[in-house]
């Protein structure tokens, strides 16, 4: 009986043994070290513009860096919002990007609806005018484009703007949304269906309810697209009133160089240009996150 019992807890020490070896495996340790030193990587560029908008001008100047922003204020923040140019840039951009995130959500999400509910003539060549159109490049378009928007008196425009902005993001949206749409089987809805209610109620209570991850991680990329957008800004809002957050922030930075370039200020207004938009992620990401995996699982 002793041996059977020393034989058991040799045996039960051995599989916990063989277990911890399995959890501090020498391969696992060496990903996560990668892992933290790419996240440094990542975020160092971050953490170095944070810092250098609350050190003055004269010390980022200095041949020894300064790693730790002791000492520093909030003067170049100051500086840049009393400029008086911001406040207007940022209404610009919030503005623009909310009408684009709407209506490219609302496009886009009706054309993957029919896509992927519904079989009719030319579906297929549809789906793939959707893919061809993503490969044109953007420059390629920008005649046209302002000689469009001229036409029209939309130059300098937030709906000028937002029409560009939105016919070049619908499309891929539309094959976002579609893998999530196509991820949801139709049999839920037609199961409400028997329960009694119509088809617009068992679209509205089953279905769109589990579309909602995609159609935020999609809206997250319209966001992004339309916040970050530089060249056709530049191209349809030429006037100084009428700029976007990337415009504002070129042209401080280009009034700056003309008397030296105040980095502790060019870096404040950049600090300035991301907040909206960690601001957006923060609220966003639990959402997002499930989103983009689902797309990616169901797609």
């Amino acid at each position: 009986m002793t041996a059977v019992a020393n034989g058991t807890a040799g045996t039960a020490t051995d599989v916990r043994d063989r277990k911890l070896k399995q959890k501090v495996r020498p391969g696992r340790i060496l990903l996560g070290v990668l892992a933290v030193v790419l996240g440094l990587i990542w975020v160092f560029p971050v953490y170095w513009m944070l810092n250098s908008s609350l050190l003055p001008n004269v010390v980022l100047q200095s041949s020894t860096p300064t790693w730790l922003p002791f000492g520093g204020s909030f003067d170049n923040f100051t500086a840049v919002i009393n400029g008086g140019t911001f406040f207007p840039a940022l209404g610009m951009s919030v503005v623009v990007a909310i009408v684009t995130v709407v209506f490219c959500l609302a496009f886009a999400f009706l054309a993957a609806l029919a896509i992927s509910r519904f079989k009719f003539r030319g579906r297929t060549s549809f789906v793939l005018a959707v893919l061809l159109i993503q490969m044109l490049p953007a420059e390629g378009l920008f005649i046209a484009q302002y000689k469009l928007m001229g036409s029209l008196g939309l130059l300098n425009t937030v709906v000028g703007v937002s029409i560009i902005y939105i016919a070049a993001v619908v499309p891929f949206t539309i094959w976002m949304l579609r893998g999530f749409v196509a991820g949801i089987p139709a049999d839920l809805e037609e199961a409400a269906m028997v329960d009694g209610l119509s088809r617009t109620q068992a679209f509205l209570r089953i279905t769109f309810p589990l579309l909602a991850p995609g159609l935020i991680a999609s809206g997250v990329y319209a966001f992004l697209q339309a916040w970050n957008e530089f060249t056709v800004a530049l191209v349809i809002l030429q006037e100084n009133s009428s700029q976007t957050l990337p415009l504002w922030l070129r042209g401080f930075i280009q009034q700056s160089a003309s008397r030296a370039t105040d980095w502790g200020q060019v870096m404040a207004a950049s600090t300035l240009v991301a907040v909206p938009v960690i601001i957006f992620f923060l609220i966003v990401q639990g959402r997002m996150t499930s989103g983009l995996v689902s797309g990616a699982v169901k797609g």
